[in-house]
């Protein structure tokens, strides 16, 4: 019940900040986001997951080096603000659902995005879980913390405890977060 009010809040949270958001948070996402691409290679074919997708920072990122990309978020205004970035990408979808609970079969994606996801779940452990099981045994994990929520020990603890190999950690000063790219064990 605890863990469902706490989403209840971040959902209420972010429905009422979804105008403003890419005022307040876009330097930062696109700081995050470049640093995770710099240490990732996309594949045309690959199908990606932009878990907690927000406004669909990342969308113009990538949406041309891969087959698809989809954008998933539990805010249905902050899925709206993104969808207004979708009308000139062809391979984006936009899924409305809980991070935790995702409607994907298992072993679907090739890569998966969270970036500034982890420190607004409830338990980040399940969210991983949940990552882990809808990414392939090949996936490639880019996933940030935020520094104020972890420190760089407690970040790397939590993915190296479900599981993930941390091929490269980026704990840059000029960012909020850690920047993890991970593979599975």
């Amino acid at each position: 019940m605890r863990e469902w009010k706490e989403k209840r809040g971040a959902m209420r949270h972010y429905d009422q900040q979804a105008a403003i958001y890419d005022i307040q948070y876009l330097g930062e996402q696109t700081a995050k986001i470049e640093d995770a691409l710099s240490i990732t290679e996309l594949k045309p074919n690959e199908t990606v997951l932009d878990l907690g997708c927000g406004t669909g920072f990342l969308f113009q990122h990538i949406n041309k080096s891969i087959r698809l990309l989809v954008g998933l978020d539990i805010s249905s205004n902050i899925l709206r603000e993104a969808k207004k970035r979708t009308k000139t990408l062809p391979n984006i979808a936009l899924v409305r659902a809980d991070a935790d609970n995702t409607p994907f079969p298992d072993s679907i994606f090739d890569r998966v995005f969270a970036i500034t996801l982890l420190q607004n779940m409830p338990e980040p452990t399940k969210t991983i879980i949940e990552m882990k099981r809808i990414g392939k045994p090949q996936a490639v994990f880019a996933v940030t913390g935020l520094k104020k929520t972890f420190t760089t020990k407690s970040f790397v603890d939590l993915l190296e405890r479900e599981r993930l190999k941390v091929a490269t950690l980026n704990t840059n000063q000029r960012l909020k977060g850690h920047v993890a790219v991970c593979t599975n064990l």
